[in-house]
């Protein structure tokens, strides 16, 4: 069994327009840790992982995944969106 974290917080970030450090800032974290969380080189603690969703305002499956997120544009994810 996998032990990775997947997870969309650089998409979110982007699609906000939000910098790691406004993130880390909101999120009492330093910046790095941001970006550790995003290559997936730390695993968020459950209180984190709910805080960054919360600050998304999404629910923590949007953000966080044992299972890799389909990338947009793959064939799956368009065959969805045409239905």
């Amino acid at each position: 069994m996998s032990e990775t974290v997947h997870n969309r917080i650089a998409v979110l970030r982007a699609e906000r327009g939000i910098s790691r450090r406004d993130l880390a800032g909101a999120l009492g974290v330093h910046y790095q840790t941001i970006g550790y969380l995003e290559r997936g080189e730390f695993r968020p603690s459950l209180h984190l992982a709910l805080r960054i969703a919360a600050y998304f305002e999404v629910p923590v499956e949007v953000v966080f995944s044992i299972e890799p997120f389909p990338r947009i544009g793959d064939a799956t994810a368009a065959a969805h969106h045409s239905a």
